[in-house]
């Protein structure tokens, strides 16, 4: 099998790529794993746009949520 692994800047590694065809042949022999992908799926839920997401916060919520990152952002400044 001819993986590729992902390594992080310390060397550690962190994910590993497998050929597709590889992959189909591996979920082609072990049903569970197909299982195991549908499940994820349904966890996950629908993907939605981004712009299904206005409006969902108040006014007042998402003022206080500016005034917020803003202080948060003056913080970080200060410290470098």
């Amino acid at each position: 099998m001819s993986l590729q692994y992902i390594s992080d800047d310390s060397g550690n590694h962190t994910a590993v790529i497998i050929p597709i065809n590889e992959w189909n042949e591996i979920t082609a022999k072990h049903e569970d794993i197909k299982t195991l992908l549908q499940e994820s799926v349904v966890k996950s839920g629908p993907k939605k746009k981004p712009s299904e997401f206005a409006g969902i916060l108040n006014k007042e919520l998402a003022k206080q949520m500016i005034v917020d990152i803003e202080k948060d952002r003056g913080e970080w400044e200060r410290r470098f």
